[in-house]
């Protein structure tokens, strides 16, 4: 059990992250892993991580959740990857002809994906789905690209330029991406009637929503009618709603399909997977103009390949899935108990698949709040929870969960407190966080070192509001 200090101390983490700040863009090479996700005095740098468990530059213990970005199904440092990764790469890492690990890989991800017929393997998620929207304007010959309204498809201009960091992405490119609702068919019909589209690219479930009756089928069918490729973004529901993908849960079958997050268990791997009518013309079996379809340095490294097939022998031989969704019910129903007992049902909910599970905050008139979950997670993390979802892994014991939900429960008086009293003032700490992807660096704009800053705004040891007394060792 993480130990509890009166006066947990983030005084490293603190200054690591100012000086982050002074030689990374946004302190962080993640946005939503970025200083401006979490409460502003109270970001933890970490160390180390074993199962559920990590650790921080000032020696705190933590379980975490969220693993990763949900890229770790089975814990942090699990043998045999580790152990398979190892074995690896003592025989090199990269080299100038395929290895074997990549065939006997293609083989394993094509067995788990029985609609795909050709697979190529990558670093990143962006790679995947650029890869597969290029792929589509070349198979049909047109341009326009119909996104779902779900948060994240990749960093590359034809989505990013949609959203409200578009900064640097040229008119003409956002204008070829058009937005639709999920689970509105005649939303997607409207737009594919619209104009002559490549691609429809969604996620067939997410973490909140599940398909409708009939509606993946019918998107199915509008791509047929229209001629539009089908794509489906496996990042997060591939290794956590089944190690077959949503599409098998589903019964959807996509023209092309991307995966990577929990494909190596954190190790970095990623992979367009389709048809091979299509993934072919990227190959050298066709008589028709070539697609550059993927072609990384760093993209059949041992290591990773590994990682991969490593994570397939676990999911063959165990139940990872059914370990998180266990350990996702056990914390689902524990914390909506202990907020039930504050009679704070409305404002704080956990919702989500039981492996996906993330949590909403809500202010006294039930709006959800950005400052309110900045003071949840303050609470969390002093009380040894880390997290800004409750996302499990299969390394999530029981007793992990009933930690957490005792930190959940020792957290929510003070939330109560703010419910009552109609604001956080006093019992925040710094500034809210804000949403990752936004135009301008307001509302956590940093002006100063964070420290400094700090020191000028409360003087050097001074106490720090909050439920506990702590008080900031910034000397």
């Amino acid at each position: 059990m993480p130990d509890v200090p009166e006066n947990r101390s983030f005084d490293l983490s603190n200054k690591m992250q100012s000086k982050l700040h002074d030689l990374v863009p946004g302190g962080s090479h993640t946005y939503s892993r970025g200083s401006d996700q979490y409460p502003e005095f109270m970001t933890p740098i970490l160390t180390r991580g074993d199962g559920c468990h990590v650790w921080d530059v000032d020696g705190n213990e933590y379980v975490e959740y969220g693993m990763g970005l949900r890229s770790v199904t089975l814990g942090h440092g699990y043998g045999p990857v580790v152990e398979a990764v190892c074995a690896a790469i003592a025989d090199g890492v990269n080299f100038s002809r395929p290895t074997e690990l990549e065939l006997a890989a293609a083989e394993d991800f094509l067995e788990m994906v029985p609609t795909a017929e050709m697979v190529k393997f990558a670093k990143n998620g962006s790679d995947v789905t650029t890869a597969a929207v290029r792929l589509a304007r070349a198979v049909t010959g047109r341009v326009k690209v119909a996104a779902c309204q779900q948060p994240f498809f990749s960093t590359d201009d034809w989505f990013i330029g949609t959203t409200e960091m578009s900064g640097g992405v040229p008119e003409t490119v956002r204008c070829d991406t058009v937005r639709f609702p999920y689970n509105d068919l005649p939303a997607l019909t409207a737009v594919l009637d619209s104009d002559s589209f490549a691609c429809v690219i969604l996620e067939a479930a997410t973490s909140t929503t599940e398909p409708e009756p009939g509606y993946l089928e019918g998107v199915r069918r509008l791509c047929d009618k229209h001629g539009a490729l089908l794509i489906i973004d496996e990042m997060i529901t591939g290794f956590r709603w089944s190690a077959h993908g949503a599409q098998s849960i589903y019964g959807i079958q996509p023209d092309l399909s991307c995966w990577g997050k929990a494909m190596g268990n954190g190790f970095p791997i990623s992979a367009l997977a389709g048809k091979r009518e299509f993934m072919e013309l990227g190959g050298l079996r066709t008589d028709r103009e070539r697609v550059f379809l993927l072609s990384t340095t760093h993209g059949p490294e041992r290591g990773s390949l590994a990682a991969f097939r490593a994570v397939v022998r676990a999911y063959a031989s165990d139940d990872p899935i059914g370990q998180m969704e266990h350990a996702g019910r056990l914390l689902a129903d524990g914390v909506s108990a202990a907020v039930s007992e504050q009679g704070l049902s409305g404002h704080l909910q956990v919702v989500g698949r039981p492996s996906c599970l993330t949590f909403v905050t809500r202010d006294t008139e039930l709006a959800p709040s950005q400052a309110y979950r900045t003071l949840f997670l303050q609470e969390l993390l002093t009380r040894g929870v880390l997290g800004q979802s409750f996302v499990t892994s299969a390394a999530h014991t029981d007793f992990d969960i009933e930690t957490t939900v005792d930190a959940v429960r020792a957290a929510l008086p003070l939330y109560r407190c703010a419910i009552e009293q109609g604001s956080v003032e006093g019992l925040l700490e710094g500034r809210p966080v804000a949403p990752a992807i936004r135009r301008y660096a307001s509302p956590r704009r940093i002006d100063a070192p964070a420290i400094q800053r700090f020191k000028d705004v409360v003087g050097s040891g001074s106490d720090i509001p909050n439920s506990t007394g702590r008080k900031a060792m910034w000397e």
